[in-house]
Parts: C-alpha cells; sequence; structure tokens
C-alpha cells in the first residue's frame, strides 16, 4: 500500500521508525517534509529539532501544505503518527488535523497509529472515521 505519513515533528524519532516498519512490510512510505529537513540537517550540521517560527516561514517558502495535500491525493491511506505531547495524551496538531480533513474529502483511508485524542476537535477527527491501530501496524490493510 501506498502510504503517507502524517504528524508533529516532534514526533520524528516515531515517525522515522513506523517509515522502517511499514517498508519492511513492504508498502510504500512518504513522510513529512520537516522529518526529511530534520535528517538533511542532523546528518550535515548535527542540529537539534527546532519549533518555532522558522517552521512557518518554511511551510511558506516550500509550499509544504499543498504539497503535502498532493501526496495525499496520489497515496492510498495516510497513517497518523500521534504519540502523547506536551500533557496530551495521543495528540494530534492543527496540520496534522489538516491532513486528515485532506484525507477525508479524498475518499482516503486514514489509520491514527493511537487512539484518537481528547481534545477541542475530536468529534470532527471521530467524522473522519479512521481506524484506531492501537499501535499495531500488522492491522494496516
Amino acid at each position: 500500500m501506498r502510504i503517507v505519513i502524517c504528524g508533529s515533528l516532534t514526533a520524528t524519532n516515531k515517525i522515522l521508525e513506523v517509515q522502517k516498519q511499514l517498508e519492511k512490510r513492504n508498502h510504500i512510505v512518504e513522510i513529512p517534509h520537516g522529518v526529511k529537513n530534520f535528517q538533511v540537517r542532523q546528518r550535515i550540521k548535527n542540529r537539534k529539532l527546532i519549533i518555532d517560527s522558522e517552521e512557518a516561514e518554511e511551510k511558506i517558502k516550500y509550499g509544504v501544505i499543498k504539497q503535502y495535500y498532493d501526496l495525499i491525493k496520489i497515496n492510498e491511506a495516510v497513517l497518523i503518527v500521534n504519540p502523547d505531547r506536551n500533557g496530551i495524551k495521543n495528540y494530534i496538531g492543527g496540520n496534522t488535523f489538516l491532513e486528515i480533513g485532506f484525507a477525508h474529502v479524498l475518499g482516503k483511508k486514514i489509520y491514527c497509529l493511537y487512539p484518537i485524542p481528547k481534545m477541542s476537535y475530536t468529534p470532527e477527527i471521530i467524522a473522519t472515521k479512521p481506524i484506531v491501530l492501537n499501535g499495531d501496524l500488522d492491522k494496516i490493510g
């Protein structure tokens, strides 16, 4: 299956781990631009992950939101990697929420690695009918 991973940049290590596991299962996987960029930064400059206004400027400069919409359009499914963040269990941030919306409107399969979080937009996430994997990637199919 062709899968696009969506998730916060703070989940970079988990996203990379999931990517490897999916590729071992013969899936074709796309990862977020910021994660790819983080990998490059890490290799070249050994920099730490920076989450601030640079991230927004980078998204604008490279058209990241539109680019990810296009990726979702040509792939079969999205996988939301949603580990805990800032005291919120199974966090799904704003950008990932947008990507869930894109996938839903395009009729793509939506998988959540972990259960749906309790947030102000939980009802909207539930309305997209994601398949919750409870950490089990073998349930993708």
